[in-house]
């Protein structure tokens, strides 16, 4: 049985009222909230065991290496890689992947290689290549989608890959339509063609299991703070041999072997690519989230989750001028693959989208507005931005119509 109620009460916060209103959180794409073990772990921490990891030989400092490293077979073990040395922590994803776009294209790259993405990639896995671009004279290039925000050719990329092809960098789910891209085809056909891939993971580790060993992508990256984790933390996977061809993305303590005035040597994977003090009580804060979302079960929270999306769906269609973006065949049609995940994006009628999230917000209902970072998807609909409500494991159907009414509600007014 899945206690909606007993796991609310791990989160204070949604017990909160925002101008007279009881919360209604519906903006967990952003970011999630964090349970009360999450947050006892962290502060414990802080309290009892707080010293810098890894150089120290006094007890503290052994004792938070000791979590710290624990953190890392957490992370190995909840995404399925195979050594704990391919797991990097970084930031975020956002640094993830301006790590791998700075080393690959230092090492891999030369102006001219192209690097493809998609129509429908978040702006972290865009401008990081654009940058890129900037400096070494590299092309990005990138996927097209149909009007219903899929791939065009469902996945089979070859006839967009070209000797100058060095990288493919996919979103796993869209932040914005949550299209559940098919990436195991996309790596299949790009590895046929000896290119490796970088996997966005941020908008998928949250929501549905993830086996890197057999998803056999080349980099993965994900955010803590999406998965009820602390913010300023986040995981980079890299196959061992493409993380030891690369060079260090930043200089500092922690990373080195040996330094002398003439010359460098770099520290064994993965401390190679985490120079100086890194956020060791945030690591915690992770592996308990990890800990978390386990005690409930994945399988579990994406059966939840896929049934609010499709209860939501369903329901802000009955809405007088309701336009959803994004594929909606899996919401209807249970011969349908899962292909669409946790967001619906939807604009109503003429009312812009910010004016509808400004009013939603003083009825206690927290959405996102705008282009959610993604401009170039925002083009191609031919939109500004939309309204997005994101679910988590701890939304309700209650929730869900709460939404639905505030729709209606503000529909009224205009």
């Amino acid at each position: 049985m899945y206690d909606i109620n007993k796991i609310r009460e791990d989160f204070p916060i949604l017990s909160r009222e925002v101008y007279g209103k009881p919360l209604v959180y519906l903006d967990n794409a952003a970011t999630t909230q964090k349970p009360l073990c999450v947050l006892d772990a962290m502060r414990d921490e802080y309290l009892n065991v707080n010293a810098n990891v890894h150089r120290g030989v006094h007890y503290l400092s052994q004792q938070a290496t000791d979590l710290h490293e624990a953190a890392r077979e957490e992370v190995r073990r909840f995404v399925n890689a195979q050594k704990t040395e391919e797991i990097v922590f970084t930031r975020g994803t956002t640094e993830a992947i301006n790590l791998v776009a700075s080393t690959f294209c230092e090492s891999q790259m030369q102006a001219g290689d192209e690097v493809l993405v998609t129509e429908m990639e978040h702006h972290s896995n865009i401008v990081s290549w654009q940058l890129q671009a900037m400096k070494h004279g590299i092309v990005v290039k990138h996927l097209p989608i149909t009007d219903e925000g899929c791939l065009v050719n469902g996945g089979d990329i070859a006839a967009y890959l070209t000797e100058k092809t060095k990288l493919v960098s996919v979103a796993h789910v869209s932040n914005v339509l949550g299209t559940v891209n098919p990436v195991e085809q996309i790596v299949k056909v790009a590895h046929e063609h000896g290119i490796p891939v970088l996997v966005d993971g941020a908008q998928s580790a949250p929501h549905f299991q993830i086996d890197l060993q057999a998803l056999d992508c080349d980099f993965f990256a994900f955010s803590g703070h999406k998965m009820y984790g602390p913010t300023g933390i986040g995981v980079l996977y890299g196959k061992e041999e493409w993380l030891e061809k690369l060079p260090p993305y930043q200089g500092g303590g922690e990373m080195i072997d040996k330094v002398t005035w003439e010359h460098t040597t770099f520290e064994r994977l993965p401390f190679k690519f985490e120079a100086g003090t890194p956020d060791y009580i945030a690591t915690h804060g992770l592996a308990k989230a990890i800990q978390y979302i386990d005690s409930i079960g994945i399988d579990r929270i994406q059966e939840h989750e896929q049934e609010l999306t499709r209860y939501c769906m369903q329901q802000l269609q009955t809405i007088e001028g309701m336009k959803i973006y994004g594929p909606q065949c899996s919401m209807f049609n249970v011969q349908c693959s899962m292909n669409k995940d946790a967001v619906v994006s939807f604009n109503v009628g003429d009312i812009h989208h910010l004016d509808m999230g400004t009013l939603l917000d003083r009825l206690g209902i927290a959405v996102r507005t705008g282009h959610h970072c993604a401009q170039p998807l925002m083009d191609r609909l031919g939109i500004s931005g939309t309204v997005r409500a994101s679910f988590a494991l701890y939304n309700t159907k209650e929730e869900v119509d709460a939404l639905v009414e505030g729709i209606r509600r503000v529909s009224r007014m205009f």
